[in-house]
């Protein structure tokens, strides 16, 4: 006998149909899988058989043959196991499946019977919402991320007994509604890490404000002690909510990187992304040889802090480029070329030299200046030129919290989420001014006189290039949205520049 039922594969942040055909013929007792399985898949034999026989089922003494189609679509990953099971008992008549090509299903089997978690449970809810299917059956633990899906019925279960209970049953179709986003990703928890805490670095704080309300790049540069650590991991804390494609967007990244928390539904948080300098390039921004997301994807849609900058490997930065410039990295390989959305805020961190004391009035600095110049090229000219406010930030004197209390985070982000109105309007979809071409720096950053002979005479001086130049444009014009003004001042022209200053004469 055949059965055929529906899965999908995961490439990427999305999902594509697969169908799993079961055939249970006369002959003798092997169990054969075809269709490009790779090693995990077909291991999937042994996990398959002992979950039927621990379930009570009897597993036919026949000749068991799977395909996995298309062909030329490599299968990765144990969530074929569920599947397959349901498969071979359907082609051996124990059981008879209500409808199986209106439910897709995906599930990894334990030896026992139980159904274990899976990566990518919320690309695969859509692609079967998308090609018209009922129902998804997945382990329990996937089910409230597969929910945020509307017209699509989520059957949870915990094991291949529970599984097959479900699907002998008559489906009925119901629309489950999304779950709303004031439930879910509006609900964002603010972090107990405040500004408040920051004492005095109004220059860094302020650029840090400007970052967050417009989308822009920041490097900090400064002494150990400053709190340049400090002041970034509290960014997230001044920026807007999630919207609800945001937070479908970064829990689909999440939930194809495993990181995801088992029984979680939309991420409700901006992601902050911290990796040690000692990350592969791979890691950074994705591949392997069945590509999954690398960090700058999974800080989507929030924040990327790189700490101790030149540290990293010379290959591992040289790969921001693209994603910083297009906001998307693309991972080729032989068989499939895939592209996973990378559109961060990226605040880096460095010392001024390799003791780190470099220009430090209370401690002396060690090094040589061969040692200083070779510690400033670790960073490259074009991914400098990439970034867009550059601060010193000196290190914090002592007794500092004796003057007058700081800014707390919740007035700076009152202040980010009014510049950010701004642009919504101004832009059409989640776009900031960071992210401005050339067509639209023309139409929303017009300067006046004073601000044009200000910036003409800059980029003379400074010797900025036309990359550059356009950055403080950009700059600019949230500069301006924070002060609500409908016009680039020349006094925004000139903050702007002092922040693109730093880099011309520190490094």
């Amino acid at each position: 006998m055949l059965a055929s039922l529906r899965s999908a594969a995961v490439f990427g942040v999305d999902a594509v149909p697969v169908v799993v055909e079961v055939d249970v013929s006369w002959g003798m007792p092997i169990f054969t899988m075809v269709g490009l399985p790779d090693a995990s898949v077909r291991e999937s034999r042994d996990r398959v058989r002992s979950a039927i026989r621990n379930c009570g089922f009897p597993f036919p003494e026949h000749r068991v043959t799977v395909n996995l189609a298309p062909a030329d679509i490599r299968k990765a990953g144990a969530s074929y196991d569920l599947p397959i099971a349901l498969g071979i008992l359907a082609a051996s008549g124990v059981i008879t499946l209500d409808n199986p090509d209106r439910v897709v299903l995906l599930g990894e089997l334990s030896l026992d019977g139980t159904i274990q978690a899976v990566r990518g449970a919320l690309p695969v809810a859509v692609s079967a919402r998308r090609e018209g299917k009922v129902a998804v059956l997945l382990p329990a633990a996937n089910a409230p991320e597969a929910r945020v899906v509307s017209g699509l019925r989520v059957l949870p279960a915990s094991s291949l007994r529970e599984a097959v209970e479900v699907l002998t049953r008559p489906l009925i179709t119901a629309d489950e509604a999304p779950v709303p986003l004031s439930a879910t990703a509006a609900r964002e928890q603010r972090s107990t890490e405040d500004y408040t805490d920051v004492c005095g670095q109004a220059m860094a704080k302020r650029a840090l404000e400007i970052a967050a309300a417009g989308g822009h790049n920041v490097l900090l540069l400064g002494p150990p002690g400053g709190g340049k650590t400090m002041m970034a991991r509290r960014l997230p804390g001044i920026l807007p909510a999630l919207t609800f494609d945001e937070a479908l967007e970064c829990t689909s990244i999440h939930s194809v990187a495993g990181t995801l928390p088992a029984g979680s539904s939309l991420m409700h948080c901006r992601p902050f992304r911290a990796p040690h300098h000692t990350i592969s390039e791979v890691a950074l921004v994705g591949g392997g040889s069945n590509p999954r997301p690398g960090e700058i994807s999974l800080a989507h849609n929030g924040v990327l802090f790189l700490d101790e900058l030149p540290e990293f490997s010379r290959g591992a930065l040289e790969a921001l480029r693209q994603p910083l410039e297009e906001g998307r990295v693309s991972v080729s390989r032989a068989a499939r070329t895939v592209s996973f959305p990378s559109r961060f805020v990226l605040i880096g961190a460095m010392n001024p030299c390799p003791c780190g004391f470099h220009g430090d009035d209370r401690r002396q600095c060690r090094c040589s200046p061969g040692q200083l110049e070779r510690y400033a090229a670790r960073i490259s000219g074009p991914l400098k030129d990439r970034l867009d406010l550059f601060v010193d930030v000196p290190s914090a004197a002592l007794g500092m919290r004796e003057g007058e209390p700081e800014e707390p985070s919740e007035a700076i982000a009152a202040r980010v989420r009014r510049a950010r109105a701004k642009q919504s309007t101004r832009f059409v979809g989640a776009r900031l001014n960071a992210h401005m071409d050339s067509a639209e720096l023309r139409q929303h950053c017009g300067l006046e006189r004073r601000g044009a002979t200000l910036l003409r005479k800059a980029v003379q001086k400074l010797n900025v290039s036309a990359r550059g130049h356009d950055r403080v444009l950009r700059v600019s014009r949230t500069i301006a949205d924070l002060e609500e003004s409908a016009n680039i001042e020349a006094e925004h022209v000139a903050e702007a520049l002092q922040f693109r200053a730093v880099q011309m004469g520190s490094m």
